[in-house]
């Protein structure tokens, strides 16, 4: 009887298991999905023209558009950021007079 009982166990454990795990082929359509409706990752590459300018609100939009970032955003050196990385978000970073630095993805 206990080893009835023990099989029994183990064979609901593994059905239970099985019905939690995901195949790649899942993942890869999904993937495909995003891509299509627009969450993509930034180019930084491509807002690099920026370096050097005085930052603005219509910078930040040109280099947001060439980057294909979803959103953008300029950081002065005392401000505070989150630690989430967002690969759809374009970063320009400025000095204290707002001229752009440094142009990263995240």
């Amino acid at each position: 009887m206990p080893w009835k009982l023990a099989s029994l166990g183990t064979l609901l454990a593994v059905a239970m298991l099985a019905g939690c795990s995901t195949s790649s082929t899942e993942s890869t359509a999904t993937d495909a999905v995003a891509t299509e409706t627009g969450h993509s990752r930034c180019d930084s590459k491509a807002a690099e023209f920026t370096i050097g300018k005085k930052a603005s609100p219509e910078l930040l939009e040109q280099a947001r558009a060439r980057a294909g970032a979803q959103n953008a955003r300029i950081l002065k050196p005392s401000d505070m950021v989150t630690l989430e990385y967002r690969s759809d978000r374009l970063n320009l970073n400025t000095d204290d007079n707002l001229v752009i630095t440094r142009i990263n993805c995240g």
